[in-house]
């Protein structure tokens, strides 16, 4: 059975960082690609970003390239979102998920194991 475990969220202020992690377990994951997600209290569920678990090739929602890093460890089954100029619409809890070859990688309907969430708040 797969499963996902996130954590690293936590308060932190406007400007700050903070390094999420997903612990994957209970499948080969090289074919497949991990995705962060975020929802917000009243919104919808948005893509973050994902990784090719083979190559490493990110993608980034355009609201966070150049401040968010995906990264992952292949010995370890962890995938990171390194979170850097957090802004408090950054605000929401964070999902970590799998998606199977093919489909798109910012639809969250492509995606088929999910983790609980981490909540992270950014405020002063």
């Amino acid at each position: 059975q797969v499963q996902l475990v996130e954590s690293g969220g936590g308060l932190v202020q406007p400007g700050g960082s903070l390094r999420l992690s997903c612990a994957a377990s209970g499948r080969t994951f090289g074919s497949y690609a991990m995705g962060w997600f975020r929802q917000a209290p009243g919104k919808e569920r948005e893509f973050v970003a994902a990784i090719d678990w083979s190559s490493g090739l990110p993608l980034y929602a355009d609201s966070v390239r150049g401040r968010f890093t995906i990264s992952r460890n292949n010995a370890e089954n962890t995938v990171y979102l390194q979170m850097n100029s957090l802004k408090p619409e950054d605000t929401a809890v964070y999902y970590c998920a799998t998606k199977p070859p093919g489909g798109r990688w910012y639809r969250g309907a492509d995606y088929d194991y999910w983790g609980q969430g981490t909540q992270v708040t950014v405020s002063s």
